[in-house]
């Protein structure tokens, strides 16, 4: 059982940063991309962030590159999202995900996650 556990939302003002962590346990998780997803009041859940299982391949949304950045620890079973000059529409509960295959790239689509973290509110306010 994959277990995924977020952790660093909060409030801040734009212009300010966060930085997410997301905890994984049950697999060799090395071995699988992970994503960041967020969903907005009243809005479907968005592809924000996603990293392959090998270091260094990372794709992003257009509305976050440049001020965001995925990252994984893969000794600590861990995937980071790094926030900076956040906007009042990145206010958002944020989730993890875990694909469901080994060695499977990172993709954008929900549909490639098998797995999902309880999710993490971020507010930035104006």
């Amino acid at each position: 059982q994959v277990q995924l556990v977020e952790s660093g939302g909060g409030l801040v003002q734009a212009g300010g940063s966060l930085r997410l962590s997301c905890a994984a346990s049950g697999r060799t998780f090395s071995s699988y991309a992970m994503g960041w997803f967020r969903q907005a009041p009243g809005k479907e859940r968005e592809f924000v962030a996603a990293i392959s299982y090998s270091i260094g391949s990372t794709i992003y949304a257009d509305s976050v590159k440049g001020r965001f950045t995925i990252s994984r620890d893969n000794a600590k079973n861990t995937v980071y999202l790094q926030m900076r000059s956040l906007e009042p529409t990145d206010t958002a509960v944020y989730y993890c995900a875990a694909g469901g295959e080994s060695y499977y790239p990172a993709g954008r689509t929900e549909g490639e996650y098998a797995y999902w973290g309880q999710g993490t509110q971020v507010t930035v306010s104006s």
